[in-house]
């Protein structure tokens, strides 16, 4: 590392271009990622790994012209010039974004396709950026939910901190956000924020009567009656048999039964997620991305409740960024669309064409990852406006490259898996018969990737991450992704290459 920092040193006075390219770049099993050499000021500031690490080097010319903010071991230079040497924490992060505001997530609100790109080990994000660089898409590179935090052990400013290092090592200035996904309560969202998340993901299903959904007509016309007399008439008089016509010659009626569903089953909802939009608008003006979900229920959303949903929200003044229905048929985890093509496609061009009607706002799918079945339809009758989310993918992309590299580590953790699969069942939903997986004692190591093609196999892993990445084998999980790092970059960017060409995306 020494000829790194001296060469560093010695090439102060050369412009960026030329100190890219001129710059020792490996050294003493310490190599330079090309990409993230910077001149600031009289200094360069660049990232660099070891057999063991990423860390952060800062050279300058002497110790009052060093960059503020960094932390780290002090290395003394020749002729009064100084290095530091910093590890990937909260502090170095904190520099990036205020030397290179480009390394801050910011909205994406008037970005046309966005893709929220969750990543659950904080190194996902080199392969999302190459995949992002070759199509006119915006990557939401930090976004995780409260399960997904309690599960793994991370936070949320670590999760933005894990994304501002990679933005930073990639060069990659064209923005990108940051996602608290599937929140549910404002002090969880105020941390979010804190950490300098932009997109709010409000998730309504603890809020919502969803209930009411299979109430019978009598118990809905008895639970109506009930409500404020001013709800119900202003209900009655704007919804009742009531036809909305949305354009392409479709029209979503209401019936009388429906209004009342929808008033019991989403007003006190709706009521929240005007609060929070209040409370959105209060801490960052309009640099904010409000989701609503309403996708964790049992039952779809019909189109005549998501246009309920969304006439409600204009009538507040609430404005959305992107709605997640709960779409027909099965999005389960980590595996293709199940159900009824054909009633999808119809259902869900009504569903684009409610957004555009009211507020042009995207159509968020949830769970989306792997969905490829459904992606032309998808990218279709949004035209391309709309958001994507992605998470667990990328760590079962992770999963298959360590099966490929260290058979014996994956073999621990399927292990570790079948180990815990039925307590997570607890909070996931999936179908998989894990039963149809073969032993692992029946297969040799080179038929070891190819159980991330099955299903079974591949819901199994996904739910347990966080046991397996909280369990012993968690050193000797990172430890084979930091050795494997090219590996996994290029598995992440070949697969959302083809999540991004089948969703028809355009290219650059």
């Amino acid at each position: 590392m020494n000829r790194i920092l001296s060469d560093a040193l010695k090439s102060l006075k050369m412009d960026e271009s030329a100190l890219r390219s001129s710059l020792v770049k490996c050294d003493g099993g310490v190599e330079v990622y090309a990409t993230s050499i910077h001149k600031l000021g009289v200094a360069v500031v660049m990232m660099a790994r070891d057999a063991k690490e990423r860390f952060v080097l800062v050279v300058s010319d002497c110790k009052n012209t060093m960059p503020s903010g960094f932390e780290g071991e002090t290395i003394a230079l020749e002729d009064g010039g100084v290095a530091l040497k910093g590890a990937l924490t909260a502090a170095n992060a904190a520099a990036l974004r205020q030397h290179f505001p480009w390394c801050a997530p910011k909205s994406l609100r008037n970005e046309r396709t966005t893709v929220g790109c969750g990543d659950r080990l904080g190194l996902a994000s080199r392969g999302h950026i190459l995949a992002a660089r070759k199509f006119k898409v915006s990557p939401v590179l930090a976004q995780q939910s409260m399960r997904e935090l309690s599960m793994t052990g991370r936070t949320f400013q670590g999760v933005v901190d894990d994304a501002t290092f990679m933005v930073y090592e990639s060069d990659f200035q064209d923005g990108y956000g940051a996602d608290g996904d599937h929140l549910k309560k404002i002090p969880d969202i105020d941390v979010a924020l804190a950490a300098g998340m932009p997109m709010i993901t409000l998730d309504l299903s603890d809020v919502m009567n969803a209930a009411a959904g299979d109430w019978s007509e009598q118990q809905v016309r008895a639970a109506f009656a009930e409500l404020d007399t001013k709800v119900r008439n202003r209900i009655t008089a704007e919804y009742f048999n009531k036809d909305f016509v949305l354009g392409e010659g479709v029209a979503v009626t209401l019936d009388e039964v429906t209004a009342m569903r929808c008033a019991l089953m989403y007003l006190e909802a709706l009521a929240f997620a005007c609060k929070v939009y209040e409370h959105l608008k209060a801490k960052r003006g309009d640099e904010f991305d409000l989701e609503i979900s309403i996708d964790e229920t049992t039952s779809p959303t019909l189109p005549s409740h998501h246009l309920f949903i969304v006439r409600e929200l204009c009538r507040n003044g609430v404005e959305i960024s992107s709605l997640a229905p709960r779409f027909v048929g099965e999005f389960q985890k980590a595996i293709d669309y199940i159900g009824d093509l054909a009633e999808f496609d119809r259902q869900f061009k009504v569903h684009a064409l409610i957004a555009k009607a009211y507020g042009n706002y995207k159509i968020s799918v949830h769970s989306g990852s792997d969905k490829f079945a459904v992606y032309p339809t998808i990218g279709r009758e949004t035209k391309g406006f709309l958001h994507l989310k992605t998470a667990g993918t990328s760590w079962l992309v992770a999963v298959e490259v360590i099966a490929r590299h260290d058979p014996a580590l994956y073999r621990d953790m399927h292990k570790c898996a079948l180990k815990n699969f039925n307590a997570m069942l607890a909070l996931y939903h999936i179908t998989a018969d894990i039963t149809r997986i073969p032993a692992l004692d029946t297969l040799k190591d080179a038929e070891l990737p190819a159980l991330m093609a099955m299903p079974e196999a591949r819901q199994l892993l996904h739910i347990t991450y966080g046991p397996i990445l909280t369990s012993d084998l968690r050193e000797r999980f990172f430890s084979a992704m930091h050795r494997l790092e090219k590996e996994y970059d290029a598995a992440i960017e070949k697969h959302f290459d083809k999540h991004l060409s089948l969703l028809g995306a355009e290219k650059r």
